[in-house]
């Protein structure tokens, strides 16, 4: 069996032109304001303030690209247009049939978290907004096939609860966090301190956005000892592939510190992650809650850690086979997103996104595998249905 309908892709990003923040940002913080620069060489790069990121843009946006890391297009130029622009990004949806994608963010972070590079605490707010209306301008094509992940000013609690109370009436559908806020000298994320976001977002009915690469994660990409002990292309496999088990790590925090029986509503997403991992984590907590008798510390808990990963956490696949066909019942079928990572270096793209679909749910029952595929996102983020089927369909 083929698929042969519209998908909703749950985790796709955004190569932000340069001008995202020198267009919007008040005269007073041009100076420091994050810009696009080009070398002498042709290569496009991001200045925070007075920190020069150490990612070339290209690096963002290498679907297409006809070598692997560290190959990448030299500037914005060479990228697919998809990557930056929204009316080609409609159009490769169509290719594709990608009814929605979700939008997370490059040059801020996978948690928001270089914002804080800009040492400025005003200017880091200033950027965080910036970047949430820019998102909801670059989405006006068409914002039903759209889900703006905002960004979050999390160093501060108050000011994040306003930006999501003001993105979710701007029409935001998600919202980034760090899953690692101790990596830059702040509470864990099980910690009381945050609390104030996770009633905001259950007020908003937003879920949060848990994305790999959120927290400080440049040892496992970028330690030059691993990269010439191993070499280049080992390395990159070995260091992209850790940061996606990083987040089951994370969500050990988020299941043992309380937050999810103390939030009844909260809903949070582990996006880029993966599946697999899932059934042993939970079955790892659960053995370990019993030993432990954490219950008696934290009454809050009134059931097992992985009863509450099972219905408040949703998980994103996207290379996986055996994932899909092996463990859909114990994470649950309706907690599980489907996502190319587009236009990433290890992403999906063109003909190889139904090439997967139908490997990893071709054989799947048909309710299956269109929740998995298109109904979980539909409702997790509020997507309009389909007003024409999928031309592709037809091909």
């Amino acid at each position: 069996m083929k698929y042969s309908d519209w998908f909703i892709d749950a985790d796709t990003h955004v190569t932000e032109p340069g001008d995202v923040w020198t267009s919007r940002l008040a005269q007073k913080h041009q100076d420091l304001a994050p810009r696009m620069i080009r070398t002498e060489e042709g290569l496009d790069m991001w200045k925070f303030g007075r920190h020069e990121r150490q990612i070339p843009v290209g690096a963002t946006a290498m679907a297409g690209w006809p070598d692997p890391f560290p190959s990448m297009p030299k500037n914005l130029d060479e990228c697919a247009p998809a990557a930056y622009d929204a009316a080609a990004r409609l159009e490769y949806m169509d290719e594709i049939g990608a009814w929605a994608m979700a939008l997370y963010p490059n040059v801020g972070g996978f948690g928001s978290e270089a914002f804080l590079s800009l040492d400025d605490p005003e200017l880091m707010l200033a950027c965080v907004r910036a970047y949430n209306d820019w998102l909801i301008d670059w989405i006006s094509p068409d914002p039903r096939r759209f889900i703006p992940v905002m960004a979050t000013p999390f160093w501060d609690v108050e000011a994040s609860v306003s930006e999501i109370e003001r993105c979710r009436a701007k029409g935001h559908k998600a919202i980034l966090f760090t899953a690692a806020p101790q990596d830059y000298n702040m509470p864990f994320i099980g910690d009381p301190h945050w609390n104030p976001i996770w009633s905001a977002a259950q007020d908003v009915d937003l879920p949060i956005s848990l994305h790999i690469g959120s927290g400080d994660f440049q040892d496992q990409l970028m330690n030059p000892g691993r990269f010439a002990a191993h070499g280049i292309g080992p390395t990159t496999v070995s260091g992209s592939m850790s940061v996606l088990i990083s987040n089951a790590i994370q969500l050990m925090d988020v299941a043992m510190s309380g937050i999810l029986p103390r939030n009844p509503k909260l809903k949070m997403v582990s996006v880029e992650s993966g599946i697999g991992w899932i059934p042993f984590v939970k079955e790892a907590l659960n053995h370990g809650f019993a030993y432990a008798r954490v219950e008696q510390e934290k009454p809050e808990f009134k059931k097992r850690p992985g009863d509450y990963l099972r219905e408040q956490v949703w998980a994103c696949t996207f290379f996986e086979e055996f994932g899909p066909h092996a463990v859909l019942d114990e994470v649950g079928v309706d907690r599980v997103l489907f996502e190319t990572d587009y236009p990433h270096p290890v992403c999906l793209y063109g003909a190889e996104v139904r090439e997967k679909i139908d490997a990893a749910f071709g054989d799947l029952p048909e309710d299956v595998a269109k929740k998995v595929l298109f109904s979980n996102s539909a409702e997790l983020y509020d997507v309009e249905a389909p007003d024409r089927p999928w031309p592709g369909a037809a091909e």
